[in-house]
């Protein structure tokens, strides 16, 4: 009965007055139950329900009760949440420097990973270009190489026709360019087909992109290119430059500087017809060039490379038979370009792999920060447990505090994300140096902003949601009687994301540890030839290959110069792969190549373990003669002494059979990602390469001396070198650079874990102040009161050694395997960490911990 009419109550009456005349109805019905029972106290509550329906009682109209506005209680929540941001300082600035931090990693990262996926995207016809590729079967792997030859373009657009629309043929090169009495030797020049600004999208500052390229006897300069010939791009057209001291051409057209995301870079662009007479434009057999293709609307990738076996066959299948070998042809995507591996390749390109790395890191990394915000906002709940037993008796519902909550957590990550725009802004000078290309922040203004946005809203929401929920969800009689806590749940919570934090640190730090040992036993690893103290000269013109090989003796004659040689391929650079005759072997057999002259072996300080090295005495060494590498001996089934003697024909190169005169230890000629590979060494004019190795003294004057001898010879092209060993070093810079990036995430990661450790420390020890000074008044030690606040935290953190150890274990082994050459993962690395993190974690807690310790025991029992 008493249930019906509470019904009815609640029914009829108006909300407004509804809570205090059923607390005064509840109130006299206890009181009646003990003076009548329970019986007749029901009764009279029913009487009293209906004395209490007049009309002036009764519920009104919605309308006529003042409801606050949406905006108004906006304005609320953010004032509130201010107020308590204000009030909490040392929380809301360990937060906020947490927060702060992992979104300005997230930041760069984000940068990074904008710049790697939009390479190449500012072409408007980029989803139908593609790149033509040659596939080679090389150690039972197919290899793709990015060169084929000049008739591939014209054949391509004869035999698809409808398929393919456009060809384009790019050679990258470089030459002495004079202009203006001034002469530069540029790097960074392609010689290409006229519809080159047709059918790529580089915008053109001067000149009409069908016409620029139509004569011969034209150039298009890149506008930074322009002004350092002319002084501005006005006074660049119409002007003569000289091109390799022979070929004149005049400024027709000027081009923006080509963008950095751009596998194709460029300050020059010349007519290929002025080369068509060169072998890799007229032979099919000679590869030089790139060459891409735009598809047809209607045509897709598949339905070309279907009949790509039977254009191979007709144009190459009798050379391939010839030759004794066989490649396939297969387009790749312009958008794929830089995220393919071929070789050789001499454009830019980038590791997905890598990519994906950084992406887990930045998620990580921000999954760490929010991870403190949600240990230390629910540690806070004692502290607002009265406050939250104010506002629930006043009226306020769970969806409300739980919003006010969740609104506290989307301020504090939006001034988190204004800090780290601060951050970002005196952190990139450092970053562009880290990652060695520049970064154009107002270039993606609008992608920062929107993921920003999506920051705020994901990681605001994660981070406060669960505070929110549980504050929301506590007894108000509880909470304003001071007795909240968060119990077994909530402090086991805390210890698991704790774990999390410390996972993931540990597991950047052991990742940066057996990482730098890899880079350093790269370096350190001994190649078997001699890198150090040698000049490396690259043969691109005929000034530099004219004074090495007709001044060779008067540079072996100067009293610091041990050897001179020259080559086809220096070791760190480019190896030729050609097919061979063996005797004794009835298939071909391919293997790399190394073109080079009699004083190869002493220059590189090689080790000749059967027979001889190439000799002057015999000079029909020049075209009878070979060397090998021990891999090649063993891949043909011979000992380094069975070898010697057998014969060898380079079916490309050599008109007769060759003899092994000499097998030489194996050494490192391209990089350690790799195995050694078969190598022939033979006589022969093609020169790439120069090696001058000087003996131990004052380098510098050696090489002044080599200039002054080359400075005789009234040179047009400049005198380039670098030395050997910082060519090695090149080789894995993207992995050092990547290495280092590694490492200073590492430490941020680490740096706001103990962020949120430093703060669960000073909550613990506030909760504790009376235990603490009960104990210290019972004659408890410092040191003891110290083990006591630690161990908690410590307990943590040692249970995330035994989860990260393995998982790095596997991670970093499997990155190990792609090098060739490895470290060995040790165990002390992980027990080195271990003690690093527990360390770096105890000694985060003992700045609290020593802190309470040595507080006034009088003071810590007054305390409430």
């Amino acid at each position: 009965m008493k249930h019906l009419a509470t019904y009815f109550l609640r029914l009829l009456i108006p909300p407004h007055r509804l809570d205090e005349l059923e607390g005064d109805l509840d109130e006299l019905f206890q009181q009646r139950v003990q003076q009548f029972g329970v019986r007749e106290a029901s009764w009279r509550y029913v009487k009293d329900v209906i004395s209490l329906m007049r009309p002036s009682l009764l519920k009104q109209q919605p309308t006529e009760y003042p409801r606050p506005s949406h905006l108004a209680m906006l304005r609320n929540y953010l004032k509130i949440a201010f107020r308590n941001l204000t009030r909490n300082k040392a929380f809301s600035i360990i937060n906020l420097l947490g927060l702060s931090t992992g979104i300005t990693v997230c930041l760069m990262i984000f940068l990074f990973i904008m710049n790697e996926f939009s390479v190449d995207n500012f072409h408007k016809e980029g989803k139908s270009i593609y790149r033509v590729m040659r596939g080679i079967e090389h150690e039972g792997k197919e290899v793709g190489v990015s060169y084929l030859s000049g008739p591939y373009g014209p054949a391509l657009l004869n035999d698809f026709k409808g398929q393919i629309t456009q060809a384009v043929r790019v050679n990258p090169t470089d030459a002495l360019v004079k202009a203006q009495d001034k002469s530069f030797h540029e790097r960074k020049i392609i010689d290409a087909d006229p519809s080159f600004f047709t059918f790529f999208s580089f915008p053109l500052l001067k000149g009409d992109p069908a016409t620029v390229l139509l004569e011969p006897a034209s150039v298009v300069l890149t506008e930074s290119t322009a002004i350092k010939y002319f002084g501005s791009i006005d006074n660049a057209m119409g002007k003569i430059v000289e091109v390799d001291k022979d070929l004149p051409v005049k400024v027709t057209g000027i081009a923006q500087d080509v963008p950095a995301n751009s596998h194709l870079d460029f300050d020059l662009v010349i007519p290929l017809e002025n080369y068509k007479d060169r072998g890799y434009m007229t032979k099919w057999i000679n590869n030089g060039i790139y060459t891409y293709v735009q598809l047809a609307p209607t045509t897709t990738e598949a339905q070309v490379e279907r009949n790509f076996p039977r254009f191979m066959e007709k144009h190459m299948g009798l050379i391939m038979k010839e030759y004794g070998f066989h490649f396939n042809l297969s387009l790749t995507p312009l958008r794929d370009i830089y995220f393919e591996q071929a070789a050789p390749d001499s454009t830019k390109h980038g590791d997905k792999r890598v990519v994906y790395i950084f992406l887990s890191i930045a998620v990580l990394i921000l999954l760490v920060a929010c991870i403190n915000f949600m240990n230390l906002s629910t540690v806070r709940a004692v502290e607002r447990s009265k406050e939250i037993g104010v506002r629930k008796v006043l009226g306020a519902i769970k969806g409300h505090l739980v919003w006010q909550f969740i609104g506290e957590s989307l301020l504090l990550t939006a001034f988190s994300c204004v800090l780290s725009l601060g951050l970002l802004a005196l952190a990139l000078p450092f970053y562009k140096q880290l990652l060695g290309y520049p970064l154009n922040l107002p270039v993606y203004a609008g992608p920062i902003a929107l993921f920003l946005v999506g920051i705020i809203v994901v990681a605001g929401f994660l981070s406060g949601s669960y505070p929110a929920f549980v504050l929301a969800a506590f007894s108000p009689i509880q909470a304003l009687k001071g007795k909240l806590r968060l119990g077994k749940g909530g402090v086991s919570l805390r210890q698991v994301l704790v774990v999390v934090q410390f996972s993931i640190s540990l597991l950047l730090m052991l990742g940066t540890a057996i990482g730098t040992q890899q880079m350093s036993y790269l370096k350190n690893k001994q190649l078997g030839y001699n890198k150090e103290q040698t000049l490396v000269i690259p043969i691109d013109n005929g000034d530099i290959y004219n004074f090495i090989l007709k001044h060779k003796p008067e540079l072996l004659a100067q009293s610091r110069i041990e050897a001179v040689s020259m080559m086809s391929g220096e070791p760190g650079g480019f190896f030729d792969g050609h097919m061979f005759d063996v005797e004794a072997h009835p298939n071909r057999w391919k293997s790399r190549t190394e073109f080079a002259d009699f004083d190869f072996v002493k220059t590189l300080g090689l080790k000749v373990v059967a027979g001889r090295d190439f000799s002057p005495q015999y000079p029909s060494d020049t075209t009878r003669a070979a060397l090998i590498n021990r891999t090649a001996a063993t891949r043909l089934g011979w000992t380094p002494n069975q070898a010697i003697g057998k014969w060898i024909k380079n079916t490309l190169h050599d008109s007769t059979n060759r003899t092994i005169i000499g097998v030489v230890e194996d050494f490192n000629f391209v990089s350690l990602k790799d195995a050694i590979e078969p190598l022939v060494i033979t006589p022969n004019d093609d020169r790439r390469a120069a090696l001058i190795r000087l003996k131990p003294g004052n380098l510098p004057a050696t090489i002044e001396t080599i200039q002054q001898l080359y400075a005789k010879t009234r040179p047009a092209y400049p005198f380039e070198y670098h030395f050997l060993d910082q060519q090695f070093d090149q080789m894995y810079q993207a992995d050092l650079r990547q290495q280092t990036i590694l490492s200073v995430f590492a430490g941020l990661a680490i740096f706001i874990a103990c962020l949120g450790l430093f703060g669960l420390a000073s909550f613990s020890a506030q909760q504790r102040t009376k235990e603490i000074g009960v104990r210290k008044v019972l004659g408890a030690s410092v040191g003891s009161v110290v083990t006591l606040l630690s161990k908690d935290f410590l307990k943590p953190v040692a249970i995330a050694i035994l989860i990260a150890s393995p998982i790095a274990w596997y991670t970093m082994n499997q990155w190990l395997q792609n090098f060739a050459y490895h470290i060995d993962i040790q165990w002390w690395v992980f027990a080195l960490a271990g003690l690093l993190a527990v360390c770096i974690a105890l000694l985060t807690v003992s700045f609290q911990s020593i802190k309470a310790a040595l507080m006034n025991p009088v003071t810590s029992l007054r305390s409430e």
